[in-house]
């Protein structure tokens, strides 16, 4: 895995801002959450609002994806919440999220566990990344996998619901507006590596 680099010889650029009136998402103490804007080999060359990621402005932002699998084969999967701008009331990976300027992807991926489903004993595996495009924005993924049958507990502000899917049960929802897009091109690509950890 490789971890994202932060320059420490120069200050940061913030890319053009957009308004945050009426924002509903996660802010810093200083009021405006920032994503770092990464290049190729993982350097932070600039910092962005959420919403000027999400604008189609395809500036490369990290993320993180968390696969919850247990010892049945079943995997954890989350209903995003309706006050999402992206994908609300799909079901998703157990875990997604952005990391925020500062943070590496390992604290952004316990970060993200935490807030999400209260998880924060479990050993991540690195399964991969990749970039994603959409019509809205250019992320790049990095994917971990939790093998267990952990107590999870959604948060109802991030997710609407949770629950264990086995893998034919995920296999015959595919292409049927049930799953996320984006979880519906990386499941096919995750499942093989995750059923080689049980």
């Amino acid at each position: 895995m490789i971890d994202l680099i932060y320059p420490l010889s120069k200050k940061m650029p913030t890319l053009p801002q957009t308004s945050l009136a009426g924002s509903k998402h996660r802010k810093t103490d200083k009021g405006v959450e920032y994503f770092p804007v990464i290049n190729d080999e993982c350097v932070v060359v600039a910092r962005a609002e959420r919403n000027y990621c999400h604008s189609g402005s395809m500036v490369l932002h990290p993320v993180v994806h968390i696969h919850i699998i247990d010892r049945q084969e079943r995997i954890y999967l989350q209903k995003r919440s309706l006050k999402k701008d992206i994908q609300p009331g799909r079901w998703d990976t157990a875990v997604g999220g952005h990391v925020i300027f500062g943070e590496s992807i390992v604290e952004a991926m316990y970060r993200e566990a935490w807030e999400e489903l209260a998880l924060n004993e479990f050993n991540p595996i690195y399964i991969e990344s990749y970039k994603w495009e959409c019509d809205r924005e250019l992320e790049y993924v990095n994917i971990f996998a939790a093998v267990g049958s952990f107590n999870l507990k959604p948060d109802h502000d991030e997710v609407d619901e949770g629950r264990w899917w086995t893998l034919p049960e995920i296999r015959e929802a595919l292409g049927k507006g049930v799953f996320t897009e984006q979880f519906e091109k990386e499941f096919p690509r995750v499942e093989p590596k995750l059923r080689a950890l049980l």
